[in-house]
Formats: C-alpha cells, structure tokens, sequence
C-alpha cells in the first residue's frame, strides 16, 4: 500500500515538473515573441526617423522662414531616434514627432510649389507607407503583449512565471489626441 502511495505522488510530482516545464517553454517563447516583434517596429520607427531630414530640407527649400516648425520637428526626430526606450517612452516619443510632423504637413498646404515638388510627394508618400507599416507592427506586437501579460498573469502559470521571473510587458499605444476624440459631426 505504501508503495502504491509513494508511486502515486512521484508520478504527480513528475506530472506537475513536466507540466511546469512546458509552462516554462510556452513563456520564453512568448517573451522571444515580443522581443522580435519590437526589433521589427524598431526598424520601422528607424526608417521613419531617416526619412525625416530628407522631409525637413525639401520644405526649408520653399518655406525658409518656417523656423520654428522645421526647428520641432528636427528636436522631436533626434529625441525619438534616441535608442534605449521603453515601449511607452517610444510611444511617447513618437506621439510628439507624429504631431510635429501633422504641422509640417499643415504648413506644407501654404504652399503650392512644395506640394507639387516630386521629392516632397515621394517624401511624404514613403512616410506614410512608413506609418502603415509601423501600425501593422504595433498591432502584432501588441497581440504578443497581450498573449505574454495573458500568460503571466493566469492562474496557474502565474506560478511558474514568478518562480522564473516572467514578467508583464508593456504595450506600444498611440497617444495621439486627434486619434483618440470622438469627430464633431453636426448637421
């Protein structure tokens, strides 16, 4: 009977071992998920942060005495491109140079040279296939977040995750005010 007994709990303990260590696995995986999936936005923020000079001397070539706006951009480009972010300070980072660069393309408006100028409409038509790309890239990493902070934080794999040091992630949100409002609609 003891024998039985003794039996019985190895091949629980053995069970629980197994199943912590696939609970392991699935974690590491998740968070190697992640981290890949930031290195793709990365690429992507870097391209946006080169094409911006480029951007900044086509317009100083027609609007010249636009200081002040090419100045914010070009202060808000070299802050973002600063490496060794969080996700959210990126985030933050990237919301500033976003509104900087919506005042570059308001001024771009006042002026019908630069909006016909070919570089300019290349400039700005890479820029934006840019942000298409780097929104197809925050929404893949935020799934990832999602499934590792999922993860982390269930029970019962929350056990393994705090045992080993598995921790939540922090998502890559948009915190662009213009984004975010409800439209005014009025009739």
């Amino acid at each position: 009977m003891i024998e039985w007994f003794i039996g019985a709990l190895l091949l629980i303990a053995l069970i629980v071992v197994l199943w912590a260590v696939v609970q392991y696995n699935a974690m590491v995986k998740l968070r190697n998920l992640v981290q890949e999936s930031w290195r793709q936005i990365d690429v992507e923020l870097q391209r946006r942060h080169d094409l911006i000079p480029n951007l900044v001397q086509t317009v100083k070539g027609y609007a010249a005495h636009e200081r002040e706006t090419l100045e914010a951009v070009v202060k808000a480009r070299s802050v973002a491109a600063e490496p060794g972010s969080s996700p959210g300070q990126q985030a933050e980072q990237e919301n500033i140079l976003t509104q900087a660069l919506g005042k570059l393309f308001a001024l771009a408006e006042q002026y019908p040279d630069l909006k016909a100028n070919q570089n300019f409409l290349h400039l700005q038509s890479e820029l934006t296939n840019t942000e298409d790309r780097i929104a197809a890239g925050r929404r893949f990493y935020n799934a990832n977040v999602r499934a590792m902070n999922t993860k982390v934080e269930t029970f019962p794999t929350t056990l393994v995750a705090g045992a080993f040091g598995f921790t939540r992630e922090e998502y890559f949100e948009v915190i662009d005010t213009a984004v975010r409002e409800a439209p005014n609609v009025s009739f």
